[in-house]
């Protein structure tokens, strides 16, 4: 399952040693995870959730298997990527393949880390970025708008509702409004438009606040602006800091925990990114619990179970009987299968259940 997010930012605003740690992450815990082989512009990432650690507790399997999330460093942006400047049509194909955008935006000050445009101002930055993706955008409608008038002319229905659609969204990135707040979002021609062009201003995007050690435990005022500029668009805000977060991938969880709480946070910021990148791409995770392996399988929220079972297997989905579910709660409240079982908190679910996040799942199929 492709589970793409392209990590995006200016020179020197703190992407690579971001980057750095996802890798780093990815590495640590490779021991652990059947990995095939990366590139090197490509990080595979277990994705935190102590749910699985509890269940472990009471399984006691040989092994532990998180889900997984693919981040992309994106590099080579710079003023004119849109049109070509730098490594920009690179750049630009490269998010398009994406699903989500993480925007490092330096949020510090430190006079032995030149900043490209001279002064730290975090809007300015973003502005830079997201100008390119707008002009981007344009650019595609304009070339599709041309194609579509063609196509209009000889009387194709779908093509003259498709042209009007995208003469009206073109209007709207005139206007310096992104793809993601065009208001006839639900017809038909404005859906085949965007599954045709992935327009880039329709992604998703978080934003990673680069503080320093200082800021973070209490919002410094780069962060604050970032937060009032980010709530305009519904936009997330996570704070952390790259040099700490590079710091911390070799220790042990003990340690890791000691250092947080010594910067006064709760949690790591790289930790945050990963489990709010899993959500925003509209994922969720249920879970199996054996002596071989207790294991997170990621799955599209609103996904039935054949399909779920699918993910372990297709033979799982062309003979499925039935699943049999236990909540994650209930698991643990009543110690494992056997005392949910007893409890009467296993339910026998057929096809057309929806797998709800946190399910303990083990599927009856003949095939």
């Amino acid at each position: 399952m492709g589970l793409g997010i392209g990590l995006v930012g200016l020179p020197n605003v703190g992407k690579s040693t971001t980057f750095n740690a996802l890798t780093k992450a990815q590495n640590a815990e490779s021991a652990n995870y059947p990995f095939c082989t990366i590139e090197p512009n490509k990080a595979v990432v277990p994705v935190p959730d102590s749910r699985l650690d509890e269940l472990a507790k009471i399984v006691n399997p040989e092994r532990i298997q998180y889900s997984t999330l693919d981040f992309v460093d994106i590099a080579g942006l710079v003023k004119g990527a849109s049109k070509g400047e730098g490594l920009g049509n690179k750049f630009l194909s490269n998010i398009r393949e994406t699903e989500v955008i993480l925007q490092i935006v330096r949020c510090f000050e430190d006079e032995n880390i030149t900043h490209v445009e001279g002064s730290i101002d975090p809007i300015r930055d973003i502005e830079i970025i997201e100008t390119e993706l707008l002009l981007a955008d344009m650019d595609a409608l304009e070339k599709r708008i041309n194609a579509l008038s063609r196509k209009a002319k000889g009387n194709d229905r779908d093509a003259k509702a498709q042209l009007e659609v995208a003469q009206e969204l073109l209007k709207h990135l005139e206007n310096e409004e992104p793809v993601s707040t065009f208001a006839d979002r639900d017809s038909d021609a404005f859906k085949s438009l965007l599954r045709d062009l992935r327009l880039l201003t329709d992604k998703e995007i978080i934003y990673g606040a680069n503080v320093d050690e200082d800021g973070l435990a209490e919002d410094n005022e780069y962060v604050q602006s970032l937060k009032e500029y980010a709530s305009k668009y519904n936009r997330e805000v996570i704070k952390l800091c790259a040099k700490i977060e590079e710091e911390m991938v070799s220790f042990d969880e003990d340690e890791k925990q000691e250092m947080l709480e010594s910067l006064g946070v709760e949690e790591s910021g790289l930790d945050q990114i990963i489990r709010k990148g899993f959500d925003k791409l509209g994922l969720m995770s249920y879970f199996t619990a054996g002596v071989k392996e207790v294991r997170s399988w990621t799955i599209k929220k609103g996904t039935t179970a054949p399909k779920a079972a699918a993910v372990i297997h297709n033979d799982f989905e062309k003979g499925f009987i039935r699943a049999e579910v236990i909540s994650y709660e209930d698991f643990i409240e009543y110690g494992g299968e056997a005392g949910a079982k007893e409890a009467g908190k296993m339910r026998l679910e057929g096809k057309d259940y929806i797998v709800q996040d946190g399910d303990v799942m083990h599927f009856r199929f003949n095939v």
